[in-house]
């Protein structure tokens, strides 16, 4: 098969592991830069050109797209999706997940566990919203953040408030959840491939740092899933409709809790703490699924 990987950045971990793994099964593998990337857009033979250069037909795509290019990354996406490539998430997902809100009021209607969550875009409703989550301490996140950039642990209601409105002054859009205390600065990655969580571990947050993210210092360690875990994630994953999905969830005195679902999660931290040759399975996802495709395809014309 040939495979499109679309990275910003052939030497990052997880594209160069998905490109080996590709490679060590005998497909040939192309690095496609999406801001580098435009298209020609018709009904007749729409295409993708890179440096003045029409990129070759593809059987399949990876996109790992970074959250500051979602809206051009999903756009060079779907135009590959109009050229009949077969997708590893699709465009329509990965929009799906980048919009925090969105992604949450999904999960809240398929009765997926999350931390009760407050949204509100005027000062005056501030108080009501600390009220509705418990009051303080509580959680306040920027909806465009990632990695743990714009999240911050309000201690005391008087906190709250003035981080609240100090986001609101900057017209930033904000949301505010529930403190889980009883998680302990943990949460729980687990990274699902289809219909299977294949590989999970817990990330604890350094010390004196309620955020668990492995960029902000956190360590990452095996951990055994109970069932309801694992059920948890792979309906999160489904419901955004994501095939490959980095599911992230606290363990709660109300049972597991779904903090967030990320579409081009990292490889790294999940294969050198359990040891799971990660990139070898979404590759054979895609030999099974993008072959099942094309059949179908083809079986219609």
């Amino acid at each position: 098969m040939r495979i499109a990987i679309m990275s910003r950045n052939e030497n990052l971990y997880s594209t160069r592991r998905i490109k080996e793994a590709a490679v060590a099964r005998g497909h040939e593998v192309q690095i496609v830069d999406p801001l580098a990337c435009y298209m020609n857009i018709n009904m007749m033979a729409p295409s993708i050109h890179m440096r003045g250069e029409e990129l070759p037909k593809f059987d399949a795509v990876v996109p790992r797209i970074g959250a500051s290019v979602t809206f051009y990354g999903t756009a060079v996406l779907r135009q590959f999706e109009m050229m009949g490539v077969s997708p590893l998430n699709e465009s329509v997902a990965i929009s799906r997940s980048r919009d925090k809100l969105r992604s949450l009021q999904l999960l809240s209607r398929k009765s997926i566990g999350l931390p009760v969550t407050g949204f509100a875009n005027k000062p005056a409703d501030v108080p009501d919203l600390l009220d509705m989550v418990g009051g303080a301490p509580c959680v306040i996140k920027l909806l465009e953040g990632t990695q743990g950039i714009g999240v911050v642990l309000a201690e005391t209601r008087k906190a709250a408030e003035s981080v609240i409105e100090a986001f609101m002054g900057l017209k930033a859009n904000i949301m505010v959840q529930e403190y889980i205390e009883e998680a302990g600065g943990a949460d729980i990655r687990c990274f699902v491939i289809g219909d299977k969580v294949i590989a999970a571990m817990k990330r604890q947050g350094a010390e004196g740092e309620f955020r668990s993210n492995l960029h902000r210092g956190g360590s990452a360690t095996v951990v055994k899933l109970s069932p309801e875990e694992r059920s948890t994630a792979v309906r999160a994953a489904k419901t955004m409709g994501l095939n490959v999905a980095g599911v992230d969830i606290l363990r709660s005195k109300h049972g597991p809790l779904v903090m967030e679902v990320n579409s081009s999660p990292g490889l790294e931290g999940i294969e050198t703490s359990t040891g799971i040759d990660v990139a070898d399975k979404i590759i054979q996802f895609i030999e099974k699924n993008a072959k099942a495709k094309s059949t179908k395809t083809k079986g219609m014309g």
